[in-house]
């Protein structure tokens, strides 16, 4: 297969590269609009100071919504944009190798044990 990246790929993986991101995309997808709390609660390795920037990033590049509630204490909550709603194949895709990869790794895994084993 003959594709010019032309720095697309670059462009991609500069929205999607870090560590949470993936992850906090997949559970607003999964749940809806989800509260900053309600974040770190699902996602409870994470500082609050990295939810917090790699949620501003997602929302600087239009992929998630935030809605800031005046009231106190504050309520800050995070959902999906339209445009944000075309990264769900790439998400589900991701997810799915990521299932088979695990199994993969088990499957060598079991072989190697077998041939040590012998």
């Amino acid at each position: 297969m003959s594709v010019e990246c032309n720095g697309t790929i670059e462009t991609a993986l500069d929205i999607l590269v870090g560590k949470w991101k993936p992850v906090i995309l997949f559970h607003i997808f999964d749940k809806g609009t989800l509260r900053f709390s309600e974040l770190q609660r699902l996602i409870p390795k994470v500082t609050k100071k990295m939810l917090t920037t790699q949620l501003r990033e997602l929302e600087h590049h239009d992929i998630i919504n935030r809605k800031i509630y005046a009231q106190i204490p504050p309520k800050v909550e995070y959902s999906i944009t339209e445009y944000g709603k075309g990264l769900m194949p790439l998400l589900v895709s991701m997810h799915e190798w990521g299932l088979t990869h695990l199994q993969h790794l088990d499957e060598l895994y079991a072989a190697k044990q077998l041939e040590n084993d012998k």
